[in-house]
């Protein structure tokens, strides 16, 4: 039995990045010898076990083979003469396809450290085309290296698009999806995971909504970049820049696809995109069954985010209700990741990066002024049921013409 640290932990290490997750392969073993060993077997799949002190996951050497679609079509074979290499060689890219021993002794059949130094995201064997999950995956890491100059191979690149347009991808389900796009908008650049779909030709299988912004004018006057598309791809990198968190993420890179329903001869206006977008962001939300706070609030934001750009200028009464579809009383976070939301917008404009954006202080405020709106004292003059919520609402809209007033 001979055990190696295999995938990202090597990888890593020789990057020079911290190491968290660490997976084991072990050679030369069997089921038997590892469950006399301790080892507490889990998942049905393929035989992974858990070390008895650690709790690492320890996969015996396998092979596998193409059975039927999607990421779960496999036949995998584990057995004590599987070699080192062969586990390896099914691997999805050369840098993902090394292992060291305990004495950190480096086996790389594939040339992984050697495209390390390149900066190079390439595929170890043809088997790569069999498994569509990995084009996800390849563009997610593309996402996390592009700070350090990583590339995707062009061959690897091309069975990237083979995949696309094979039909493949349809065959995954919504759960694995999700789980690379989710990764992968919370890497340092989730733009180039975008941007990397698209080289590949995945982005308009997997998202079409998003991939018909790409070509689509904006009024320069608002948006110097012009295309859509390469706004929406700025305003999720100002997302990454701002450390924001998940659902706002999803919320920047949904919220402008009703611009892509826009007929050309309307370009480069796009009249009441907001409302025309909810039935497309709805389609997404629901295509990869994105989790409940994600969806929401890509909806509210697809829908309001303009009132957002306008607050200063909006009446009493609209934000008022603004306030109240955002249910700001028991939901402040929110209404707060909608504020971001909506900066990230603002930011993601060519040469606005930098520039302040008042309306998020106002919005705080307006927020503030709502909620500090006294129950109590309607109680007490009997106002109850349907007439107690009109009288808070007056009360609530009274406090919110003096704050636009400046009076509190």
């Amino acid at each position: 039995m001979q055990i190696y640290k295999v995938g990202g932990a090597v990888r890593d290490r020789l990057l020079g990045k911290p190491v968290t997750d660490i997976d084991w392969v072990v050679v030369g073993a069997t089921t038997e010898e590892m469950l006399a060993k301790g080892f507490r077997p889990v998942g049905a799949d393929f035989p992974v076990f858990l070390h008895p002190k650690s709790g690492e996951e320890y996969a015996l050497a396998r092979t596998e083979r193409k059975s039927g679609r999607g990421y779960g079509g496999f036949t995998f074979h584990a057995s004590p003469e599987v070699t080192l290499e062969e586990d390896l060689i099914r691997r999805d890219l050369t840098i993902n396809a090394m292992a060291e021993d305990d004495q950190q002794n480096l086996t790389d059949p594939y040339h992984g450290q050697r495209d390390l130094e390149a900066r190079l995201l390439r595929h170890v064997s043809p088997a790569f085309a069999e498994d569509p999950l990995r084009v996800l995956r390849v563009a997610r890491f593309a996402a996390r290296y592009a700070g350090l100059g990583f590339t995707v191979a062009p061959e690897t690149l091309e069975l990237m698009r083979a995949l696309s347009e094979s039909g493949e991808l349809q065959a995954l389900t919504a759960e694995r999806s999700w789980k690379e796009i989710s990764r992968a908008l919370m890497e340092d650049q989730p733009q180039v995971f975008i941007e990397v779909l698209r080289d590949c030709d995945a982005l308009k299988v997997l998202m079409p909504e998003v991939d018909a912004l790409f070509g689509v004018p904006q009024p320069e006057a608002h948006h110097p970049e012009i295309d859509t598309g390469v706004h929406t791809l700025s305003v999720l990198e100002q997302a990454a820049r701002h450390r924001q968190p998940l659902t706002v993420r999803w919320a920047c890179l949904l919220h402008d696809l009703g611009k892509g329903l826009t007929p050309e001869q309307e370009w480069p206006r796009h009249i009441a995109h907001e409302h025309k977008g909810l039935k497309l962001i709805k389609a997404v939300n629901e295509r990869f069954k994105a989790p409940k706070d994600c969806q929401e609030l890509a909806l509210l934001v697809g829908q309001y985010h303009t009132h957002g750009h306008r607050a200063l200028e909006l009446k009493p009464s609209t934000l008022l209700e603004l306030l109240q579809s955002f249910d700001v009383y028991r939901r402040p976070q929110r209404f707060e990741e909608f504020i971001a939301a909506c900066e990230m917008d603002a930011r993601g404009r060519k040469g606005f990066e930098q520039r302040s954006y008042p309306q998020a202080d106002y919005l705080r405020g307006a927020a503030e002024a709502a909620r500090g709106v006294a129950v109590q004292p309607l109680l007490e003059k009997g106002f109850k049921g349907p007439e107690l919520g009109e009288a808070i609402k007056r009360e609530r809209l009274k406090v919110l013409k003096a704050y636009k007033e400046g009076l509190i």
